[in-house]
């Protein structure tokens, strides 16, 4: 029994509609323990299942605006003042992009879409 509790609960909170709304701000109901929820919510509050319907955030901030601005700007930090990450921009304008190496590593990581804003958010596509 309780192993059959443990697995249940791995199963992601996708919910069925109750307003015909869904992840537009209708109520769903988890399809772990059966709560109503918000659609929005990003997990159930009675079991903490993730709400895969819930929309997915993203930064206001752009990835091209910020590969740009890595691409010319990168050993300057630009782009990382660009994001929000102001302490690490001030370090890399201290080191010059700790002589490109990490301006490299940056620009990669902003082109493959690893790299996140100050929140920990994904850039926009």
């Amino acid at each position: 029994m309780a192993s059959e509790q443990a697995d249940s609960t791995l199963v992601p909170a996708t919910g069925t509609n109750d307003a015909g709304s869904g992840a537009m701000g209708g109520m769903v109901h988890c399809t772990t323990c059966g709560q109503k929820m918000a659609g929005t919510a990003p997990a159930c509050p009675k079991c903490g299942a993730p709400n895969t319907g819930a929309a997915a955030r993203t930064s206001e901030k752009t990835m091209v605006a910020a590969a740009l601005l890595c691409f010319f700007f990168g050993s300057f930090g630009f782009h990382r003042f660009y994001v929000g990450k102001i302490g690490t921009g001030i370090l890399m304008l201290v080191t010059l992009g700790a002589l490109g190496i990490w301006t490299l590593i940056d620009l990669i990581m902003i082109i493959v879409g690893s790299f996140k804003d100050r929140d920990g958010l994904p850039l926009k596509r």
